[in-house]
């Protein structure tokens, strides 16, 4: 069984993703805990929280890549099939966990990864006069 240290800069990342309801990206997360570790840090926790199947990660339609905590990590297969929306207004990303892309390919392909994004108005901003 591997043991992993809880360290003070990877409790607050955990926090921030405990309390955010969308994906965020490196930036976001270090201009929340810039006075606790350096940059290169927080890259170190997110790829930590990654392999370790915490966290996963999207790249937005701008090729941004963000973060977003896993709701099904105790599963004991853990794969990431679901969709997520892009706000073309807020620029949030939402894990649609609901959404089960589909897809047929080849025979010779293997899938390793998924990522289907979807992108349009969120229900905040459809009901917002932004």
């Amino acid at each position: 069984m591997k043991t992993t240290r809880n360290t003070t800069a990877k409790t607050a990342v955990l926090e921030i993703f405990g309390k955010s309801k969308t994906a965020l990206s490196h930036t976001e997360i270090y201009k929340q805990i810039e006075e606790i570790c350096d940059r290169v840090t927080v890259y170190r926790i997110l790829d930590r929280l990654v392999n370790d199947d915490i966290v996963h990660k999207i790249v937005d339609l701008d090729g941004t890549v963000k973060y977003a905590k896993c709701h099904h990590h105790a599963q004991r297969v853990h794969i990431h099939n679901h969709a997520h929306f892009s706000c073309e207004k807020c620029l949030e990303i939402t894990c649609l966990e609901s959404v089960k892309p589909s897809y047929i390919i080849p025979h010779n392909y293997k899938v390793n990864d998924i990522n289907f994004t979807l992108s349009g108005i969120c229900p905040n901003c459809s009901n917002s006069n932004i």
